[in-house]
C-alpha cells in the first residue's frame, strides 16, 4: 500500500479565549511531518489520541510535544474517566498557555467531542460550542454525540478567575 504525503483534512483551530484545541484526522507515518508542523505553528505542548495510531509517534516526542492516549469507542461519547483526563489536560495547557491537539480517525467525531466539552467547561452552552466546531470543522460531531452534548453538565466548579484573565 502507498502512502501519501499529504494532509487530507487540514487541521481545524479552535479558539475561545485563551482555550486553544486543534482538532486532527489521524497522521500516517508518512504525512506525521507535516501534522507535527502544524502543531507545532499552533504551539500545542500535548497531543491526545482518541483512537489507536497507525503511526510511530517518536517524531512527536521529539517536537516537545507529549502524547497521551485516550481511546474510546468511535461513535460514541466519551466515558467519564476520559472527560476527567481530558479537562485535566486542557487545564494544565491552560495554565502553561499552549495549545492542546487531539485527534480521531477523520476528525469528525471524538475529536470535536472532546473540544466542544472544553469549550461548555470553560464558558460556552452546549448548543453553542456544537455550532462553534461545526462551523469550523464541517461534517463534525454524529446524532448520538449530539445529543450527550446537548445533555453535557459541566464538571469544573467556577473560579473567581475567568478563562480570558491571567494574573500577572
Amino acid at each position: 500500500m502507498v502512502e501519501h504525503s499529504y494532509v487530507l483534512n487540514k487541521p481545524t483551530p479552535i479558539v475561545y479565549q485563551r482555550l486553544r484545541i486543534l482538532i486532527l484526522d489521524a497522521p500516517t507515518n508518512a504525512n506525521l511531518h507535516l501534522y507535527v508542523n502544524e502543531m507545532k505553528e499552533f504551539g500545542v505542548a500535548v497531543l491526545v489520541r482518541t483512537c489507536e495510531s497507525n503511526y510511530n509517534h517518536n517524531l512527536v516526542l521529539e517536537n516537545d510535544i507529549s502524547v497521551r492516549d485516550l481511546f474510546f469507542n468511535d461513535g460514541d461519547p466519551p466515558p467519564p474517566e476520559v472527560v476527567t483526563d481530558w479537562l485535566l489536560l486542557v487545564q494544565k495547557s491552560l495554565e502553561t498557555n499552549t495549545a492542546i491537539a487531539v485527534h480521531c480517525v477523520a476528525g469528525l467525531g471524538r475529536a470535536p467531542v472532546l473540544a466542544c466539552i472544553a469549550l461548555v467547561e470553560y464558558g460556552m452552552q452546549p448548543l453553542d460550542a456544537i455550532y462553534f466546531v461545526r462551523e469550523r470543522r464541517k461534517g463534525a460531531i454524529n446524532r448520538r454525540q449530539l445529543e450527550y452534548l446537548k445533555m453535557y453538565k459541566k464538571q469544573r466548579r467556577r473560579t473567581a478567575k475567568c478563562l480570558g484573565c491571567s494574573s500577572m
